[in-house]
């Protein structure tokens, strides 16, 4: 089969057993450096990745990604703003997931054992909070709008205050009071613990449910026109909370916005910095075995001087000589990169059998997740090809610069 003639003796340089058992060695380690290398970044991204995936699913499916809370003016102002109208023009967005009516206050749960407080969330809908009705270990989520003055709340918080199903505990809102006899006193009343839930995230610890009519109740606000005082936005994707905001920023001028990255974005910052960091110093390892790639080379051509200059008087060209080491020296990064690759994606696939089998377990039988994401596998396999096609230019173009005439004075 016809080949190039630089293609075919850059390839047979790679592939012939070399004469200097040092350059060998360095080609060797070069090509075993990029090979952990891109199979440590891979195993370690595509963890990361899926720890991210795991805080988003467990962690922001609980929480509103945008609020709209209505400005404080007077009712007749804003009937134009009637949920079912925004919720109509929010849901023709393919990026939101969810539209539906919100209230929150912070309250204190009280029994004879024990005393929390917490954020107390009201939904309106069964539909509302699929993460939630997708982890109810004891009771129903059901129950909770069929039951008047019901609660749900967390496994954690359960046995924190001593409940089980069917227990009373009283709910008190410092934010909103009543006058008595005996002085002001906090809106307070008996609910009765109708599902328990389990998310395995941090919002264990301080998220409770029910049905939002009870909430404002005891806040003692009016839910006017069928319309609660927030409005809860989900989207298919958090992390693109920022292109939502521009997009229906003239929507939103007519409320107070948050989103969720006022309580959880410092943690899903730290995750990011986190992941920029290891593969940074990750990305060192394949950088230190590309540089093995340079001296492999740059020794190959000292030691092949005379090769080059006996195909130089036998008419290659000194292009073609430079294009002799750049495949030389690509070939072992190639090599490297596509074994690295396909080693790394094998062990992260099965990195939680290989941890049992070699006696490593995490803490409480935890698993590691793991979510390869195409493009950052691409980049950093053909990243690697081209970081080692750049090695090669600088001894490509030394073997080049090769003068037969000199070379061959004393042969």
């Amino acid at each position: 089969m016809f080949q190039p003639v630089s293609l075919f003796i850059g390839l047979r340089y790679s592939r012939a057993a070399k004469g200097n058992a040092f350059i060998s060695f360095i080609s060797f380690f070069s090509i075993t450096g990029i090979t952990l290398g891109i199979m440590a970044l891979i195993t370690v991204v595509s963890v990361m990745n899926g720890f991210e995936s795991k805080l988003k699913q467990s962690m922001l499916g609980l929480l509103p990604h945008i609020e709209l809370t209505y400005h404080n003016e007077p009712q007749a102002s804003k009937q134009h703003l009637s949920f079912n109208a925004i919720k109509e023009q929010l849901v023709m967005d393919e990026r939101i997931a969810n539209v539906s009516q919100y209230i929150e206050a912070e309250a204190i749960l009280q029994t004879n054992k024990n005393i929390q407080g917490v954020i107390w969330q009201g939904v309106y809908t069964s539909s509302q909070l699929q993460q939630v009705q997708n982890n109810i270990e004891q009771g129903s989520w059901q129950t909770l709008f069929e039951k008047k003055y019901s609660i749900a709340m967390s496994r954690f918080q359960a046995i924190k205050l001593g409940l089980k199903v069917g227990d009373k505990l009283r709910v008190i809102v410092p934010k909103a009071s009543s006058y008595t006899p005996m002085g002001r006193v906090p809106s307070q009343r008996l609910f009765t613990l109708v599902a328990i839930y389990s998310t395995g995230s941090e919002i264990d610890t301080s998220l409770v449910f029910s049905k939002g009519d009870y909430i404002s109740r005891l806040l003692k606000i009016r839910k006017q026109d069928n319309q609660a005082p927030s409005i809860r936005i989900q989207l298919e994707d958090p992390f693109e909370v920022d292109d939502v905001l521009l997009t229906q920023s003239n929507l939103f001028n007519a409320f107070e916005v948050s989103d969720w990255r006022k309580t959880q974005g410092s943690l899903f910052s730290a995750v990011a910095m986190e992941k920029r960091i290891m593969s940074l110093l990750l990305g060192l390892i394949i950088l230190v075995a590309v540089f093995n790639i340079v001296s492999a080379l740059t020794m190959m051509v000292a030691e092949k001087q005379s090769e080059v200059a006996i195909l130089q008087t036998l008419g290659l060209t000194p292009s073609s000589v430079k294009q002799v080491f750049i495949i030389q020296g690509l070939y072992n990064g190639l090599f490297g990169a596509l074994l690295g690759g396909g080693l790394g994606i094998g062990f992260a696939a099965n990195i939680n059998q290989i941890l049992d089998l070699v006696g490593l377990n995490l803490l409480g039988g935890a698993v590691l997740p793991v979510l390869f994401n195409s493009t950052q596998l691409s980049i950093i396999i053909f990243g690697s090809i081209f970081m080692s096609f750049l090695a090669t230019l600088y001894p490509a173009t030394k073997a080049a610069g090769v003068r037969p005439a000199e070379v061959l004075r004393y042969e």
